[in-house]
């Protein structure tokens, strides 16, 4: 990392930091709304409001990104959610927590994450070289993955134990030493305007380029076909798991760990994902990241046992980020940077704006079928997005990849 320099390693760990809390607030919301409620649906609500903002802010978050200094676009989305927070643990203080609440809080920290996700993808080019993409992108996964999923989810689970005030107040502190971190990131990170134009003319540009790029627009929606699965298995999971009324029986502590092997997996394959990309080539990697994820996603349908279940994670958790290290650093060599936060942007509204639909369809499909089958159709659902890896093996998708 040292290698790197001193603004990328002040990147690093703003974002571990942040990502942090995002892994503590994501579980620990889940937890909190498993005690107000126990309808598939309204929990799925909650999935929903979370990944809404990717849906219907991605675009604009995308432009006003390629408009401001993209640091302090970051630097103001984790001051928003650091507010929301403290906003939900003086509610639950006071007695006024309810599912209603903890879904308008969701929303207001989504729309933060449009804004600090996109900005933190597109001035990764700004800070260290194109050559250097794949090992910076990798350390900050294996960062990202190490917090958000692998000390986040347990420590949501020990600390919703210890109350929602507590498990609220952590991480609105976490996003406000994060914003100290980035702070002294030297440097502006505001990309050249050579003419005036609206945010329509914005938005139109970003959506063009993306959409020519052949490359690009079928990873976008080879993303989307695989989180509106993801999100429909992790949306429920917490029902099939968590409580002495579930399938697996676990307490909250036992869930938290259980989800922390798909970051351990990650975290493993962080450091391996560029030899596994030169050893297998780009389009093999990404097959078995693929089936990893297929398996992820399926194996409760299969078992209830926490081992096997535990071990698969940490296969599928090492897969999602072999395709994350390769497509990321792939779309930031191949987006100018002008229009990085718009095509990153423009990517992420058919990559992640298919979150809320699939915790919508999860949580629909398990009032009527059960939670086990869900699973299994998820599975089915990302099985078919094989065939569209297809484009990776023509002569003219590689030149595309290298221009």
């Amino acid at each position: 990392m040292t290698a790197l320099g001193t603004a990328y390693r002040r990147l690093w760990t703003s974002s571990s930091l942040s990502n942090l809390a995002d892994g503590v607030v994501k579980v620990a919301l889940s937890l909190v709304a498993v005690q107000l409620t126990r309808s598939p649906a309204l929990i799925a609500g909650l999935g929903f409001a979370l990944s809404l903002p990717w849906l219907m802010f991605a675009l604009h978050a995308g432009v006003l990104v390629d408009r401001v200094d993209r640091r302090h676009a970051m630097l103001t989305a984790n001051l928003l959610r650091a507010v929301l927070l403290a906003v939900l643990a003086a509610a639950a203080a006071l007695g006024f927590g309810s599912i209603w609440l903890l879904y308008a809080v969701a929303l207001g920290i989504g729309i933060a994450e449009t804004v600090h996700d996109t900005a933190a993808q597109a001035i990764l080019p700004q800070i260290v070289g194109l050559d250097q993409l794949t090992r910076a992108n990798s350390r900050l996964y294996a960062g990202e993955l190490t917090t958000n999923e692998f000390v986040g989810p347990p420590l949501g689970g020990f600390l919703v134990a210890a109350g929602a005030f507590v498990a609220f107040t952590a991480p609105s502190v976490l996003w406000i030493v994060a914003v100290l971190a980035l702070f002294f990131v030297p440097g502006s990170f505001r990309t050249e305007r050579t003419r005036d134009t609206s945010v329509r003319a914005d938005l139109a540009e970003g959506l063009r380029f993306l959409w020519r790029n052949r490359f690009l627009r079928v990873m976008a929606i080879m993303v989307g076909g695989f989180n509106f699965a993801t999100s429909a298995w992790l949306t429920l999971f917490v029902l099939y798991a968590v409580g002495p009324s579930s399938a697996m029986e676990l307490s909250e502590q036992a869930y938290g760990f259980l989800l922390a092997t798909i970051a351990l997996g990650g975290f493993a394959a962080s450091f391996a994902a560029e030899r596994i990309e030169r050893a297998l080539g780009r389009s093999r990697a990404l097959v078995l990241s693929l089936l990893t994820g297929a398996v992820l996603v399926g194996i409760p349908a299969l078992t209830t046992n926490p081992y096997v279940i535990g071990a698969v994670f940490f296969l599928g958790g090492a897969g999602t980020v072999v395709w994350n290290v390769v497509v990321v650093s792939l779309r930031q060599r191949i987006i100018p940077d002008h229009l990085l936060g718009r095509g990153t942007s423009g990517h992420r509204l058919v990559a992640w704006g298919t979150k809320p639909l699939g915790a919508v369809a999860g949580g629909l499909l398990a009032e009527v079928l059960g939670l086990r089958p869900v699973f299994a159709v998820m599975a089915v659902v990302i099985l078919a997005l094989l065939p569209g890896l297809r484009l990776l093996a023509a002569e003219r998708t590689a030149a595309a990849e290298d221009g």
